[in-house]
């Protein structure tokens, strides 16, 4: 030992010395003057004497290289819980560029994943989204109100309650994003507008039409106001029960609650703005812009659909039996053809990007992971769409993202849309990848995935795919048996890719046995020969190097290669107590074995995963094939178990979820329409549009090839909304021209065909306001496409059976005398 060097000892190898100390060391000199013996004369003997001394490099656990060039040191920029990755981005580029100029001549920083981009493409696609949305909503609102005034006052709701909604957004710290503002549909802002706005012109007109005099300001104010109490009602339930079913949405958790938590918050703020202004801005404006004209109220669209509607009515009225069977035929079809549409937990989001999991046999050095990385970036590069390939080997030194240096996640920038061969779709290019691999490297098990996507199947379902059969027990052999052979029978199932068993076995062990009768007649302890495996196998840290700032660890490490030849190891030196070196082979037995690679533990017992990724079908159909033919290949004895995890557990949950979600919403819409009209048997004729409107989701995502997801069932559920709304206009006019004193089937024949506009404003402008989000294809798109596709389909059924069976129905079981007449003229 030596002062200055803090104390320490030392270890031999047949050709060469390591040291290592116990202190800390401020620079190498003080090493050189460590004593490591003495001559037979008594002189010391020091490092330096005997040769120079070298701070060797520390063990690695990864490594990282880009484009086929070689070796990169590779950062990551964690983000806090809670932060905005947007925000949170621009501040580390920001703080990068300040660090440039302070880096070594010909090193530079560069961004190979960059999630920013993928915040801003997404808020492109939201403000195109939500621009053509409001376009297409005004230009409804002058087609069939023909009031460019009126159509002014209804279109002024949209950006004023947008306003509001953002406002209260930043007042309570709720940030925008992809479903938060692209889900809000202007239709639906503006409906209580509408029904106002629309019954205040008819009622000007008719008034207009009937006095032959310009009115006064007075008499216009009066109209005004008497149209808005008319109708006040039916707007006022009409918004609140549009409101009131967007409120089970936020009982949601996991990530369905983290994608429509944000969306339903955003449209209940909306939705308050625009009730509001209807009652208050929109009935001031009416009046003072709103001019009535003497001639015809409406336009020439309404016009023509008014004179194809009411022949095809009356002739519904008078084939009641065959309206309504035909309504519960189309009804028994959809429920049929739901069952075909397949399921999954949300739309996959296209980040833009691509990820790659590589894996090798375990044990490979990290000089041939690195070099197998090169050769598949290569042969990726070869795609004329791929801009850089950056691999992340192994763990970092702070394993936030533990993995075996077998284990490669590969990062694939992609060029914009725009520069891709003409045609090629990004499913497409993701199977020339795989090819290129499967070609140029077989030795390697890759899964496409994406960055995000990739990480997040991680972090909630513990596995980096879609899809996981879980397999519990106690013995690791049988569990790999199974394993084995249900990924055997799952690459038979169409759609399941990249099917991949846990890598448990093939890593070789070298297992040293203490003899603890031999280590106490030495006076050794188990911690000493702990030290020993310590320092064969990773290096025992035994003290650190200063260099000015700089820190460097000093590493114990003994110098062989596990080339088999146990004799090198077995000689590996011991100090007893009494100063004496024993031989580790004389007091434990050393043996090489091959064992498993990873043992995982989960819920207490034994876990080896297979986990696949689906494609080109849905989820749910591929993982019932796949069930059903683990089932049928054998049964687990007792002991042993197996789950089904990853998208799928996470859509059971969610389904389970919606079991109790939905049935809330439509209880609360029951009970508001029961406190509108104060009568059951109307509030339940109103609620039969809700099954007719499925009848239109079902079959568009069909047409669509969508399947089912938690993101159409969110449109399942604001779209009964929009449904009860329109039968609400219908039926409280009925009412109101009962108490004038028509006969219900009278009463309902004048409300359809008075209010043929409203309901088809409505409709039209709700149904319009999705468009965009059902076209687009643009980046982010993706988990809009299914909600908007429900909500255009469900609304255009809900229409027509609102004005065709609804009137059937209501005549049938209205309030008055079964003798009524069946036509009346209205």
């Amino acid at each position: 030992s030596n002062a200055n060097a803090g104390g320490g000892y030392i270890e031999h190898n047949r050709e060469h010395f390591v040291i290592g100390t116990t202190g800390l060391v401020k620079n190498l000199d003080d090493l050189k003057r460590v004593v490591i013996g003495v001559t037979p004369q008594g002189v010391p003997i020091t490092v330096a004497t005997v040769g120079d001394v070298e701070v060797g490099p520390r063990l690695r656990r990864g490594a990282a290289s880009k484009d086929g060039t070689g070796e990169v040191v590779v950062g990551v920029t964690l983000m806090l819980m809670g932060e905005n990755s947007r925000a949170v981005t621009e501040a580390v580029k920001t703080r990068l560029a300040k660090i440039q100029p302070s880096l070594p001549e010909g090193t530079q920083i560069e961004a190979f994943y960059d999630r920013s981009a993928l915040v801003n493409r997404t808020i492109k696609t939201v403000a195109t989204n939500l621009i053509e949305g409001a376009l297409l909503v005004i230009g409804v609102l002058f087609l069939l109100l023909g009031n460019l005034r009126a159509g002014l006052v209804v279109a002024a709701v949209i950006p004023l309650s947008l306003l509001f909604a953002v406002t209260i957004m930043n007042a309570v710290g709720l940030s925008g994003n992809l479903m938060s503002l692209g889900a809000i549909d202007f239709g639906l802002l503006v409906d209580g507008a509408v029904i106002i706005v629309e019954n205040t012109v008819r009622r000007l007109s008719e008034r207009q039409k009937s006095a032959g005099a310009p009115l006064s300001s007075t008499e216009r104010v009066r109209i005004v106001e008497q149209a808005t109490m008319e109708v006040r009602a039916a707007s006022v339930f009409g918004e609140v029960i549009i409101a009131v079913v967007y409120l089970p949405l936020l009982a949601l958790t996991g990530i369905e609650g983290k994608l429509f938590r944000p969306m339903a918050t955003t449209v209940l703020f909306a939705l308050a703005g625009a009730f509001i202004l209807s009652l208050t801005l929109v009935p001031v404006l009416t009046s003072y812009l709103v001019r009535p004209t003497a001639g015809d109220h409406e336009t020439w669209f309404l016009r023509k659909v008014h004179a194809l509607y009411v022949p095809a009515f009356r002739r519904a009225m008078k084939l009641r039996t065959l309206t309504v069977g035909v309504a519960v035929l189309a009804l028994a079809g959809a429920i049929a053809l739901f069952t075909r549409v397949g399921a999954e937990f949300v739309p996959q989001l296209d980040e833009g990007d691509l990820l790659v999991e590589a894996r090798r046999l375990p044990g490979v050095a990290l000089t041939e992971s690195v070099a197998t990385d090169t050769r598949m970036q290569n042969a990726i590069l070869e795609i004329p769409e791929v801009t850089h390939v950056v691999s992340k080997t192994g763990a970092p030194e702070l394993a936030t993202d533990p993995m075996g240096i077998e284990q490669t996640d590969v990062y694939i920038s992609l060029k914009d849309r725009s520069a891709w061969r003409s045609g090629l779709s990004k499913e497409t290019l993701a199977k020339e990848i795989s090819e290129k691999l499967e070609e140029g490297i077989p030795e390697v098990a890759g899964a496409l995935s994406q960055p995000i996507q990739m990480r997040t199947n991680e972090l909630v379902a513990g596995v980096r795919s879609d899809v996981a059969i879980l397999f519990y027990g106690a013995d690791l052999d049988k569990l790999r048996v199974f394993a084995e052979k249900a990924a055997e029978h799952v690459r038979t199932i169409s759609g399941a890719v990249d099917v991949r068993v846990e890598q448990v076995a093939g890593l070789r062990y070298l297992r040293v046995n203490p003899d603890r009768a031999k280590l106490a007649r030495y006076g050794l302890s188990i911690e000493d020969v702990n030290q020993m495996t310590e320092t064969m196998a990773v290096g025992a840290r035994v003290g650190d190097v200063l260099e000015g700032e700089r820190r460097f660890g000093i590493v114990v490490k003994s110098k062989h290669h596990f080339d088999g030849d146990l004799e090198t190891l077995r000689g590996l030196p011991l100090k007893s107590v009494s100063g004496q070196i024993v031989p580790l082979g004389d007091v434990a037995e050393l043996s090489f074995l091959v064992g498993p690679a990873q043992v995982s533990r989960e819920n207490q017992s034994r876990r080896i995963t297979v986990e696949f990724n689906v494609r080109g079908r849905d989820l749910l159909s591929v993982v019932t094939d796949a069930q059903r033919e683990v089932g049928k290949a054998f049964m687990l004895p007792v002991g042993y178990r197996a789950e089904w995890g990853g998208q799928f557990e996470h859509y059971e949950d969610a389904r389970a979820r919606l079991y109790v979600v939905v049935p809330l919403a439509l209880a609360l819409i029951v009970f508001l329409l029961w406190l509108a009209l104060r009568s059951m048997r109307d509030a339940l004729l109103i609620f039969l549009n809700i099954p007719f409107a499925i009848i239109g989701g079902v079959v568009a995502l069909w047409v669509r090839g969508l399947p089912f997801s938690i993101s159409a069932g969110v449109g399942f559920i604001a779209l009964f909304g929009v449904a009860v709304l329109n039968g609400l206009v219908l039926v409280s006019f009925a009412r109101h021209r009962e108490e004038a004193g028509d006969d219900h089937v009278a009463a309902i024949m004048n409300a359809a065909e008075m209010r043929l506009r409203p309901v088809l404003m409505t409709a039209l402008v709700a149904s319009l306001g999705f468009l965009p989000m059902a076209l687009s294809t643009a980046p982010g798109s993706e988990v809009q496409k299914p909600l908007a596709t429900v909500v255009i389909g469900g609304i255009i059924t809900a229409t027509f059976l609102t004005m065709f069976v609804l009137p059937v129905v209501y005549a049938w079981f209205g309030r008055g005398p079964k003798g009524a007449p069946v036509l009346h003229e209205a």
